[in-house]
């Protein structure tokens, strides 16, 4: 990791050092804003809350102008972040990715699987994708609550499973969910791009080209057919990442908080907001809500574990040094949480069907459930090591 990349060791997700507690505030702030949603779009108030949504903003409905728009940036952010991992951090050797990527792949493959074998032959079968994602945001602020009582090597397990987790949810979003490609705006998609890397192969360190091109790029994959938040991650390709003040390090300080204290938590305040029916008996055995439920609960733990299991037995990569499997198996669960992207991805699958709510439901119930799940058992794995040393160690004469 550069010295030059303070905000990486203080403000990053794959660090040795204890989460910042602004790790753990961004957590509890995209939390309550998913609870007020769901409160107010099940109070009297309930009518307002969905006019919100389809407020004009610049010629979009509220809804449209946050999922095309401000997701762009969360996206960007986020691409940032995979690049730095890639290049410097805990993606960057094979012996060093080998665990969480291979936990990564097996926790997008079971849930898949799982919600496909739950939801097939009905209307929810476009979802498979919801549960294949961990919410990066979530998990490492429930992390950071816990303090030092999760493992530095948990912690980077568990941000470096994210992180190749967000490049699974990236590819699946932009072939999996894109309807239809417009040939010219592809074309305009390659030639902004291809301008864009010659001012990176020149070493312009100035933002502003990039910004102007992003912008750019962002008209040409939003016309293209392609869902627009995948222009951040192809901007991020992009960007220079190299020298004292490169343009990457520039952006990641000016977005890392208005992203995580802003973009994210409107985004969950947008779109957690579920009116709930009257009969939830019945609502709640629709094969969306059971598929995604069952898919980050049981899919993602056990798909996250047991790939990571295989590795280890098969030699492909090691358990860190001071790690349980009981310990990786708690983070694992953590892996469950699959909110932000999960939403995310349900919006794209159903769009305003009847599925969507449905969908909705099962991520709150699944990233709520896998949250408690995960938390309680590092919380008391930590506790009976605690105990445990204390009664080993010698009482001096």
């Amino acid at each position: 990791m550069h010295e030059e990349n303070v905000m990486d060791i203080e403000e990053g997700y794959v660090s040795e050092k204890a989460p910042p507690p602004s790790q753990a505030l961004s957590g509890l702030l995209l939390l309550l804003c998913a609870a007020a949603a769901l409160i107010w779009a099940n109070s009297p108030w309930q009518a307002s809350y969905h006019h919100l949504l389809h407020v004009d903003v610049a010629g979009w409905s509220a809804m449209h102008f946050i999922n095309d728009g401000l997701m762009a940036v969360f996206f960007l952010l986020v691409g940032l972040e995979i690049k730095h991992e890639l290049q410097d951090g805990a993606l960057s050797s094979v012996r060093q990715a080998a665990l969480p990527v291979v936990g990564a792949l097996g926790g997008m493959l079971l849930p898949a699987a799982i919600y496909t074998a739950v939801a097939v032959g009905t209307p929810a079968t476009r979802g498979w994708g919801i549960p294949m994602a961990t919410d990066i945001a979530f998990a490492l602020g429930i992390v950071a609550l816990l303090g030092d009582r999760v493992a530095a090597p948990l912690r980077i397990f568990l941000a470096a499973l994210a992180i190749a987790d967000d490049i699974g949810a990236v590819v699946v979003i932009a072939i999996f969910y894109t309807p239809s490609v417009v040939t010219l705006a592809l074309a305009a998609i390659l030639a902004i791009m291809g301008g864009l890397l010659w001012l990176n192969k020149k070493q312009v360190h100035t933002v502003w080209p990039y910004v102007i091109g992003g912008l750019l790029l962002w008209i040409a994959v939003y016309k293209s057919g392609v869902h627009a938040s995948i222009a951040g991650v192809l901007l991020a390709i992009t960007i220079p990442s190299r020298g004292a003040h490169c343009v990457q390090h520039q952006l990641e300080q000016v977005l890392a908080r208005p992203v995580n204290f802003g973009i994210v938590p409107v985004f969950a305040l947008a779109n957690a907001g579920v009116t709930l029916p009257a009969d939830m008996a019945s609502f709640a055995t629709q094969p969306a809500v059971i598929a995604t439920m069952l898919g980050l609960l049981i899919g993602k733990p056990l798909g996250i574990f047991g790939a990571a299991w295989l590795a280890v037995k098969m030699r492909w990569a090691e358990l860190p040094t001071s790690c349980s499997w009981s310990g990786l198996f708690g983070v694992s669960v953590l892996g469950g949480i699959g909110f932000t992207m999960a939403l995310f991805i349900a919006g794209l699958a159903f769009g305003e069907s009847a599925q969507l709510d449905a969908a909705k439901v099962g991520v709150l119930a699944g990233s709520l459930l896998t949250g408690i799940i995960g938390a309680t058992l590092l919380a008391r794995m930590a506790t009976r090591t605690s105990i445990s040393g204390a009664v080993s160690t010698p009482v001096p004469e």
